[in-house]
């Protein structure tokens, strides 16, 4: 048995933090754990990261931003989490399918039925089992980031309120697959709410170090 958990939620909400304090609490108790991250986490990947996040002066069509954001994942599902997870290890990703839903979907208003269709393309129908929204309001988390900011941080506002109600509305319709908590409360409250949802989750037997 393996288990795949990913972290959504807004810029600097906390996501790469919270998943590597949750990568190590595991490998603390003795489990095999993966950790990786989207769009990345591949040679591809890595090389469209730098197209999609870092160059703020290049136009992308929300299609073409779509489609460059599936390919990366695609690469990432049947190169690294596919492998793992048949392997019996706990695999945690910062960032899934789940935040093309939301940023290409709500924000950038492409056809829910498109996004979903491509969403199945890359990820052969591979959900995580928990997905942990770290909810802010975006001018709280927007604030967290250091400069400079990224092509998709320096979206306006409403931009970034659809990409939360977005969330919101992905949370409300698969609420047992989902755990949304504050991101704005102490980082070691948020940890405990992470764990108090994931220890019971946890595969026994193969995916255990000894």
């Amino acid at each position: 048995m393996s288990l795949f958990i990913s972290f959504e939620g807004g810029e600097g909400s906390g996501k790469s933090t919270q998943a590597e304090r949750l990568a190590q609490r595991l490998r603390d108790c003795g489990y095999e754990v993966l950790k990786t991250y989207e769009p990345g986490g591949t040679t591809l990947g890595d090389e469209l990261r730098e197209l999609l996040k870092k160059h703020r002066d290049v136009q992308l069509a929300p299609e073409s931003e779509l489609l460059l954001f599936a390919a990366a994942r695609s690469q990432l599902t049947r190169e690294v989490i596919r492998p793992a997870l048949q392997k019996g290890t706990v695999v945690i990703c910062d960032r899934y399918m789940d935040s093309t839903t939301a940023y290409q979907g709500y924000g950038r208003l492409l056809p829910p039925e498109t996004v979903e269709a491509i969403n199945q393309v890359a990820t052969g129908g591979l959900r995580p089992d928990l997905v942990v929204f770290l909810d802010m309001p975006p001018d709280e988390s927007i604030k967290r980031k250091r400069q400079p900011r990224d092509r998709i941080e320096i979206e306006n506002a409403s931009f970034h309120q659809r990409v939360r109600d977005g969330y919101h509305e992905l949370a409300r319709r698969d609420h047992q697959r989902w755990l949304v908590i504050n991101a704005a409360t102490l980082p070691d409250q948020v940890e405990q709410e992470v764990w108090a949802r994931v220890e019971p989750l946890l595969p026994e037997g193969s995916s255990r170090t000894t």
